[in-house]
């Protein structure tokens, strides 16, 4: 793949065009990346009655607890005013959801112990939380973690 920059001052609104001969998931990787690095997300994070504005990039997972939605960091908790549903639009693509009520940050993602069920426990690197990937969304967290190793290579 070449990657070509022209600069040209008569331009008044930036461009970026993909010429490519198919839609691979490379090239699919690639735009969603480009879509996502435009669209910075910037949420609120709370606890104790104090609002944190944290990079979401810190942020390892989110799943719900009873009646709100928890942000785990490595080695911290925090509350958001989102549901799930609406973390998915909005989180960039290194997020992938794992259950009804987990959500993960995949660059965060260490192991995957697999059992007999096709479900399986998600641990983290440098902490000791994990979280449970149901056999439902099994095969779209292996996919988003070969696409990530695919693409870092």
């Amino acid at each position: 793949m070449k990657i070509r920059i022209e600069v040209d001052d008569a331009i008044s609104d930036e461009e970026v065009i993909i010429r490519c001969r198919e839609i691979s998931s490379t090239i699919q990787t690639l735009q969603q990346t480009l879509i996502q690095s435009l669209q910075k997300v910037k949420l609120v994070f709370y606890k104790n009655n104090v609002e944190y504005y944290l990079p979401v990039s810190s942020i390892y997972f989110f799943e719900t607890a009873q009646t709100t939605i928890d942000a785990h960091t490595k080695d911290d908790v925090y509350k958001i005013k989102y549901k799930l549903y609406e973390l998915e639009d909005l989180l960039p693509r290194s997020f992938v959801r794992i259950s009804k009520s987990t959500i993960i940050n995949v660059d965060f993602v260490y192991s995957i112990d697999k059992n007999l069920t096709s479900s399986g426990c998600v641990r983290f690197f440098h902490t000791h939380k994990q979280v449970f990937v149901s056999r439902n969304y099994y095969k779209a967290l292996k996919n988003r973690l070969d696409e990530r190793r695919t693409y870092h290579e």
